[in-house]
């Protein structure tokens, strides 16, 4: 049966209570005095068979209108909450004057189910109506999103609940959809063609020279060095506050969506990326957070204050309010542009105080791809390690499982920030002399690539440092599309997300998760296969292995049923949310048998990721980067899963 929901009268009677907000308008939303305290129910669909209506419609965010795509009436889309082991058919109607499309991200679906127009299917023609069906392989928390243009981008998506065929290893009393987004006044063709004429025009956080007089940020010296590099260290996001609202649940910050609860219960949050362009750091001050699952795959439990989710990642946590009192959940955009907020408390109307945003982070050389430790050999260049979970918290969440978890591996002390590095020049294309190292002087030490090999601490020989040597990434494209190539990429899934280095409390890594169960398929792997992330940032170009989306000539072949291990290397200075349709792949994380399994990983800047994938769904399947102007821009490919004797 499907329900169907309108909620614009209700935020109309929402609207006018804003009006009284007028005298504070001019604080960003997230700082007002007064909020709503809105704590509707997300519309839900459920069923065997479930009708979904695309169509235009204005939505209603802190009290301004917004020109959306709706799903049921309703932006975003409902809940849909099916059954492990069911069938489903949805048919999808497209209202549109355009044609449009569903995925179902992160179901393992039949291709031609999976929804990419051009891919695996033609689309739903405007004004026609589309059947998918399938079975319902798995349990876990996802979400659906159009894959046709800028659509989801105006809403076109919605969240996903599956709930297992055999009791749920989670003991929780209550849960609550958590589902970011960034909204914007402006329509998808107009933000990708700003971002195309000028890639950090919507970066409001830059430098100043009342801030270089302040003493804040970086000092002269540096700044005069990453100018000559032609590198902003600012340019964390492409997509920024100045152009977007945050939301929760289609909730501005002075709405308050409010997650209600009674003291005592255990609080099941699903917490759902399904913005375009934005990276969130979450907490809820005064809560720890025991995860539970990632990407919609039971985890051992571990407890933490804070969590990076990258865009279309999913993460369950688990939090025990003791008390009446009510908190704040923050979703804080990764530049520290802007933020989602809502209200977790025992009654409607309760707020909590809002914290203010943290100071933006700054790119650094790791950033860059231009990792120094293990040559630091007598330099001090030691940073502050991330603090990852701490392992004696597991006492506190066995009790969620009916297994006793394991403990999370130390973190890494390795840290984004580098100290004494932060300063270091790199020259893009030449030689970088009369350096200082954390106080150790570099002059004379040729790091362009171009002079062979260098001495550091004792005879420790590096390789070229330049970021335009393709000998370090031989498989690359060379063009104008590739400005950079990382000369020491590193892996970095043991540190803490951008700009969360040293915030003083317990972050979530990736090496922190732990599979609940043994992974169905534990074989080594029969080969390797290396894919580069490049871009050339300043005309906003994006694409694998310096090849875009239309200039591929062929997909990239995997047999059905073999093992691969991919690298993924990211030669620029940005976040990269990378996914992988209809399949999971186990994160090469030290965790053996139990590593954890995702759709969707991110990739850090300068930084590599390993995963071990099996084939095991025959067929053609997108594989992109999730940030939807850099997919639009060509950083996409065709994974294709071919049967022995299969044509290509």
């Amino acid at each position: 049966m499907t329900h169907l929901l309108d909620r614009r009268q209700m935020l109309r009677g929402a609207a006018a209570t804003g009006a009284g907000l007028a005298a504070t308008s001019w604080m960003p939303a997230w700082a007002q005095p007064v909020s709503r305290g809105i704590a509707a129910p997300i519309p839900s669909a459920s069923g065997s068979d479930i009708r979904l209506e695309i169509a235009r419609r204005t939505a209603m965010i802190d009290g301004k209108p917004f020109h959306a795509i709706g799903i049921n009436g309703t932006t975003p889309g409902p809940l849909i909450r099916l059954r492990e082991g069911q069938d489903v058919r949805l048919d999808v109607t497209n209202h549109l004057e355009t044609s449009s499309s569903i995925h179902w991200h992160g179901l393992l679906v039949p291709p031609q189910f999976d929804g990419v127009p051009g891919v695996s299917f033609p689309g739903i023609d405007a004004g026609t109506t589309f059947r998918y069906a399938f079975p319902i392989k798995q349990a876990g928390t996802y979400w659906y999103h159009s894959h046709s243009g800028g659509q989801e981008q105006s809403g076109l998506h919605g969240p996903i609940v599956i709930d297992p065929a055999d009791p749920d290893p989670v003991a929780y009393d209550r849960e609550h959809i958590i589902f970011l987004s960034d909204d914007s006044q402006l329509s998808p063709e107009t933000i990708f063609r700003r971002m195309k004429v000028n890639s950090g025009g919507m970066n409001f956080q830059r430098q100043t020279l009342a801030g270089l007089l302040a003493g804040r940020d970086q000092p002269e010296s540096e700044r005069l060095k990453w100018g000559g590099m032609r590198m902003d260290p600012t340019d964390i996001s492409d997509g920024t506050g100045a152009i977007y609202t945050y939301t929760i649940n289609g909730y501005g910050p002075e709405d308050n969506w409010t997650a209600l609860f009674k003291p005592g219960e255990r609080v099941r949050l699903r917490v759902i990326n399904g913005s375009s362009m934005t990276i969130f750091n979450v907490r809820i001050p005064g809560l720890p957070l025991v995860m539970v699952q990632a990407d919609g795959q039971n985890i051992r439990p571990v407890e933490t204050d804070e969590f990076q989710i990258g865009v279309a990642e999913t993460f369950d946590a688990v939090v025990t309010p003791p008390d009446v009192h009510a908190y704040t959940l923050v979703a804080e955009a990764v530049d520290r542009s802007g933020m989602a907020r809502a209200t977790l408390a025992p009654r409607a109307g309760m707020v909590a105080p809002v914290p203010a945003l943290r100071p933006r982070p700054l790119a650094t050389m790791t950033d860059m791809g231009m990792d120094m430790q293990g040559m630091s050999g007598g330099m001090d260049m030691k940073a502050m390690p991330p603090r990852g979970p701490d392992p004696t918290a597991e006492q506190n969440a066995s009790r969620l499982l009916a297994t006793e978890p394991v403990k999370p591996p130390a973190p890494s002390k390795s840290a984004t920030a580098m100290g004494g590095m932060a300063g270091m020049p790199m020259a893009a294309h030449g030689d970088m002399q009369g350096t200082s190292m954390a106080g150790h002087h570099m002059k004379g030490m040729n790091m362009s690539g171009q002079g062979g090999g260098m001495d550091m601490s004792g005879g420790m020989q590096m390789s070229s440092m330049s970021m335009r040597d393709f000998d370090n990434a031989p498989g690359v494209k060379k063009g104008a599309g590739v400005s950079t190539i990382a000369p020491m990429p590193k892996d970095r899934t043991g540190e803490p997300g951008q700009g969360l280095e040293n915030v003083g409390h317990r972050v979530l890594a990736y090496t922190n998760l732990v599979a609940l169960e043994r992974n169905p398929d534990v074989r080594a792997p029969s080969r390797s296969l290396d894919i580069h992330l490049t871009g050339n940032m300043e005309r906003f170009m994006w694409s694998f292995d310096g090849v875009k989306m239309s200039d591929a000539a062929h997909p990239i072949p995997f047999h059905d049923g073999e093992r691969v291990r991919v690298r993924l290397i990211n030669d620029t200075m940005m976040a990269h949310p990378i996914h992988l349709h209809g399949h999971f792949f186990e994160l090469v994380t030290g965790h053996g048998d139990h590593a954890p399994r995702k759709h969707t990983v991110v990739v850090a800047p300068g930084g590599k990721v390993a995963f071990d994938l099996t084939a095991d769904a025959p067929g053609d399947w997108a594989f992109h980067c999730h940030l939807l102007y850099h997919m639009m821009a060509g950083m996409m490919r065709v994974v294709s899963v071919r049967k022995t004797g299969d044509a290509a």
